[in-house]
């Protein structure tokens, strides 16, 4: 397909370390141990890669970043920051790099060590201002001005607001409960995360993601030697397309800016889905993993991708639509709210779920002893990622889609 990178790279091997509090490990060792994961499951040796590309947002400066813990031989190795979309980023780059036929096997990897920096996620880091206007504000509260309009917008009482974002959190809770590398492993009462204390309102303590350290990596190949390299095992995942779209900060700007959605995101799927030649993808997305940083991220993203009608998401959030049982399953590993959000890892653990899913394997990472049939999603063909980097205003937003050959 001119154009597309549809089925012209696809993903041999993936590793994802236990995401958490991980006081016991350093950036390095998280590195390594996601490293050694992809490559033993693409049954590579680390001499076989050709060039590396990692992201990261604060726990490493340079190349040397990555190849300092995995001593690699003098090979290209760039350093990728694109806010919460930087793991995404680093894949993407790596994609278009062995879509071009300039090498053959790359790593993509992301991580983050952030628990023992003490950021917490609710204040933020303020960066310089990149104009008089830039607001002064905290994560929690640039979204909760998406919650308050959209709650305005389609006349939701707070009472219908809470219940809405509460069923999104709930969904998170129990899916991350059934994932042994998840943050969190707790389900959650909704009359607990709807009472929960107000951070910003009307996100309280449960619509607020985890702030953790992680890492995630992939191996990524041409077809051709994807196919050779899984030959007797689960086939290789194939990337369908890959779309960034970075906002203007419009939004710093204007008081007719729309809080109700994020225009960017809108943007990069419309793109996504031309490259994959995507006509509806309420019907032909058979699962996602989408930014939650906070529940209400969650709700408008699945209008912004086409998911659901415009105004009407809280119909399919509360009949269950979404769920891991449900027509269109959203985090099936508890996304950002529970699996954790190392920020420049964050988009490969992303893909890492699709990978498994696509796969038939996600019940690799069961939690021992749940009494659980399976977190399988039942015959999935094509799975979509989305970061958004930023705030609702004015941010980077990644979509990836990926799935089985010639899907």
């Amino acid at each position: 397909m001119p154009g597309s990178i549809w089925d012209r790279v696809a993903i041999a091997g993936m590793g994802c370390t236990k995401f958490g509090e991980r006081w016991e490990a350093s950036a390095n060792d998280l590195i390594v141990d996601a490293t050694y994961q992809a490559i033993e499951d693409a049954g590579i040796e680390l001499k076989d890669i050709q060039a590396a590309w990692v992201g990261s947002n604060t726990s490493g400066k340079t190349g040397q970043m990555l190849a300092e813990p995995l001593r690699l031989p003098y090979l290209p190795v760039t350093r990728v920051e694109n806010a919460c979309a930087t793991g995404s980023d680093a894949f993407r780059n790596a994609c278009y790099a062995v879509a071009a036929g300039i090498y053959d096997i790359v790593l993509a990897i992301g991580v983050e060590k952030l628990k023992d920096t003490g950021f917490s996620g609710l204040g933020g880091q303020k960066p310089a201002p990149s104009h008089a206007l830039m607001p002064e504000s905290t994560p929690p509260g640039r979204f909760a001005l998406l919650a308050t309009t959209y709650l305005s917008r389609y006349g939701l009482s707070f009472e219908e607001g809470k219940r809405m974002l509460g069923r999104v959190s709930w969904k998170s809770h129990r899916n991350g409960a059934l994932n042994r590398n998840a943050h969190f492993q707790r389900e959650v009462g909704m009359e607990t995360i709807v009472n929960a204390p107000m951070v910003a309102w009307p996100l309280g303590l449960f619509d607020c993601c985890g702030v953790s350290d992680g890492s995630a990596a992939a191996i990524v190949t041409t077809p051709e030697i994807a196919k050779s390299l899984r030959r007797g095992k689960e086939p290789p995942i194939f990337v369908k397309a890959l779309q960034i779209a970075s906002s203007p900060r419009d939004g710093n700007f204007s008081t007719k800016y729309d809080y109700t959605h994020v225009e960017a995101t809108v943007r990069a799927a419309q793109a996504a889905y031309k490259e994959a030649g995507i006509t509806n993808p309420r019907d032909q997305i058979s699962m996602a993993e989408v930014h939650d940083c906070f529940s209400i991220t969650e709700a408008v993203t699945m209008e912004d991708l086409g998911l659901s009608p415009r105004g009407k998401v809280r119909e399919d959030i509360e009949s269950g639509r979404f769920d891991l049982d449900g027509a269109q399953p959203i985090q099936p590993d508890g996304g950002l709210k529970c699996f954790g959000h190392p920020i420049g890892a964050s988009g490969l653990r992303m893909l890492y779920e699709m990978y498994l899913q696509l796969q038939g394997r996600a019940d690799k990472l069961l939690v021992p002893g749940k009494h659980v049939a399976s977190r399988q999603i039942n015959n999935p063909k094509l799975g979509l990622t989305h970061n958004l980097g930023g705030a609702p205003h004015g941010p980077t937003i990644f979509v990836g889609i990926v799935g089985l050959e010639g899907v």
